[in-house]
Formats: C-alpha cells, sequence, structure tokens
C-alpha cells in the first residue's frame, strides 16, 4: 500500500483578504463603497448594480479562483438612513484557501439584487432563504419562492420591524397542520 504524503509547502499559496479587496478595488473602483476589517476579517462593502460582474471575476479569475460560495444570507440595519439591507456573500477559494466577504448593499423601498446562482449553483437555496426570511428579491433566480415558511405566509420573519410574537392574526393553515399531527401521531415510533 502506497502512502501519499502531502507538503503543505507544495500547495499553492492563496491571498491575503487584503490583497483581493485590492483587486477588487483596481477592476471596480465605482462599484466599491468600503473595505472594512473587523476582528482579522475583511470585507469589501459594494453597490449592488454589479454584483453579478463582481461575482464573476472573483471566480473566473485564475489567480482568485473563489470557486466556493460558503454562505450567502442578508442584515438588516433597520433604522439606517439611504441602505437598510446588506446582502452578504462569504467566498473560498477551494485551491489557494483563500477567502473574502463581500456585502452588497440593498436599499428598502425595492429591495432587489442579481441572483448569482448561474455563478454559483448552491446560491440558489440561499438567496430563497433570504427572500423568505427578509423579503430580499434576487432577479434572475430559477425559483424564488418561499422555502421555510408557508407559501401563504404574511411578513419575512427576518427583518427588524417584523413583531417579536409574530403575526397579529393566526396563520390560516395553523388549524390543518395540527388536525394533521393529530391524525399522525399513532404513526410515530417510541423507540
Amino acid at each position: 500500500m502506497a502512502v501519499i504524503e502531502v507538503r503543505l509547502s507544495l500547495l499553492p499559496k492563496g491571498l491575503e483578504a487584503k490583497e483581493i479587496a485590492e483587486k477588487i478595488k483596481e477592476n471596480f473602483p465605482d462599484q466599491v463603497i468600503d473595505v472594512a476589517e473587523f476582528r482579522d476579517q475583511v470585507s469589501v462593502i459594494v453597490k449592488k448594480d454589479q454584483i453579478t460582474r463582481i461575482c464573476k471575476y472573483l471566480h473566473d479569475d485564475p489567480l482568485l479562483s473563489l470557486d466556493h460560495l460558503q454562505d450567502l444570507t442578508a442584515v438588516d440595519y433597520s433604522g439606517k438612513k439611504d441602505v437598510r439591507f446588506e446582502v452578504v456573500y462569504n467566498l473560498y477559494s477551494i485551491e489557494y484557501r483563500h477567502k473574502i466577504r463581500i456585502r452588497a448593499q440593498v436599499p428598502e423601498p425595492n429591495p432587489k439584487i442579481n441572483s448569482v446562482v448561474p455563478i454559483w449553483a448552491g446560491a440558489n437555496w440561499h438567496e430563497r432563504e433570504c427572500f423568505d426570511m427578509f423579503g430580499i428579491v434576487f432577479t434572475g433566480h430559477p425559483d424564488l419562492r418561499r422555502i421555510l415558511m408557508p407559501e401563504d405566509w404574511e411578513g419575512h420573519p427576518l427583518r427588524k420591524d417584523y413583531p417579536l410574537k409574530g403575526p397579529e392574526k393566526e396563520w390560516s393553515g395553523y388549524a390543518q397542520v395540527v388536525e394533521l399531527a393529530r391524525k399522525l401521531k399513532e404513526f410515530e415510533w417510541e423507540g
């Protein structure tokens, strides 16, 4: 049986997050709003208009090769002027083992941003979750519909203005779910 030894010194060396941020600033100077660093994590804050171009560049550039979307989520900055939401993309290069966080600002009156599903197929469910929980519409998404809440649910539970105790009125499907659970109780396994 042959033993395969991997020497870390022979693996390709990745870039520091600050170097990746500089490359983004060089290639998209009119799109970068800020580069923020907090607890050794670098975020590039960008305008939403060119998010697919920026992400495609990060994915396709052979020196960056950010081929893995680790996570896509949103943040609600309720009460903040101009921009209420940010869509956050945590990107990673499997080949180079470097990473960067991209934060795209999305205004409240019309919370829309282009989908990145054509770049990373795994963004599909992440974008659906952001749509469901925050009400952010991902333009060009192949199947944008609720993923966690029932289709007829009103509101978006992760928005800061969503009532802590939920909606004032009971969800219309609640009685049906309770009745179905009662009927199916006889099939529960007690092992």
